[in-house]
C-alpha cells in the first residue's frame, strides 16, 4: 500500500512537472521589438504661401493598414517580419510625418491632420500603395519600395487642383529587419523630399 501511494506521488508530480513546462510553451509570446519612423526632413526654397493645408490620413489596402512591417516576395507573397512592429499603423505614422514635414519647410504656417477641424484652404489626399521591403533577389537584401498615390484638393469647391504619383526605391543595406527598416525610412524621406515641393507649388483659386 505505502508502494503505490508513493508511485501516485511521483506520478502526480512529473504531471504538474508538465503542466508548468506547457504553460511556458503555450504562454503569451514575446512583446515585438517597435520601430519608430524617423525619416529626414529638410527645409523648401522658396517664399511663403498664404493658405492652410489639411492632411488627410492616407488610403491603403489592409496589409499595410497594420503596425506590422509588411516584406513581399513576388510575384504576390505577401508577409511580415517576424517579432517586429512599427509603433502605429503604417497609415498614422505617414500622416504624422506628412503634417511635420510641411512644419519643417518653413513655407506654410498652417497645416494639420484632417482631424483636427481647422480651418483649410486645400487638402491633400494621398494613397499608400506600397510600403514594405521587397525580397526580389532571393535571401539577399531586401529593396525597400515607398510609393505614394496625392491628391491635392480645394476646399471649398471639392475641386481637384492636381495629382502625382511618387516612387522610391532603396536597397538595404543588408538582410536584418534594422536595415530593411532603415531603407524604409531613406525612401520615405526621399518621398517626402519631392512631394512637399510638389504640394507648396499649388495655390487654391
Amino acid at each position: 500500500m505505502t508502494i503505490m501511494l508513493h508511485r501516485r506521488a511521483l506520478f502526480a508530480a512529473a504531471s504538474g512537472l508538465v503542466v508548468a513546462g506547457c504553460a511556458d510553451i503555450v504562454g503569451p509570446p514575446p512583446a515585438p521589438k517597435l520601430y519608430v519612423l524617423e525619416p529626414k526632413f529638410a527645409a523648401v526654397p522658396g517664399a511663403a504661401v498664404a493658405w492652410a493645408l489639411s492632411v488627410q490620413a492616407p488610403d491603403s489596402t489592409a496589409g499595410l493598414d497594420s503596425e506590422r512591417i509588411v516584406i513581399a516576395r513576388p510575384p504576390a507573397g505577401l508577409d511580415f517580419y517576424a517579432n517586429a512592429a512599427w509603433s502605429d499603423r503604417v497609415p498614422m505614422l505617414v500622416q504624422s510625418a506628412l503634417v511635420e514635414a510641411f512644419e519643417r519647410s518653413g513655407r506654410i504656417a498652417s497645416v494639420a491632420q484632417d482631424s483636427a477641424g481647422t480651418r483649410t484652404d486645400l487638402i491633400l489626399n494621398t494613397n499608400l500603395r506600397d510600403f514594405e521591403a521587397r525580397y526580389d533577389a532571393g535571401e539577399g537584401a531586401p529593396l525597400a519600395v515607398v510609393r505614394l498615390g496625392a491628391r491635392l484638393i480645394e476646399a471649398r469647391s471639392r475641386r481637384i487642383v492636381g495629382t502625382t504619383e511618387i516612387s522610391k526605391e532603396v536597397r538595404a543595406a543588408a538582410n536584418s529587419v534594422d536595415a530593411g527598416v532603415a531603407a524604409l525610412t531613406e525612401a520615405f524621406s526621399a518621398a517626402l523630399a519631392q512631394l512637399v515641393p510638389w504640394v507648396l507649388q499649388h495655390s487654391p483659386a
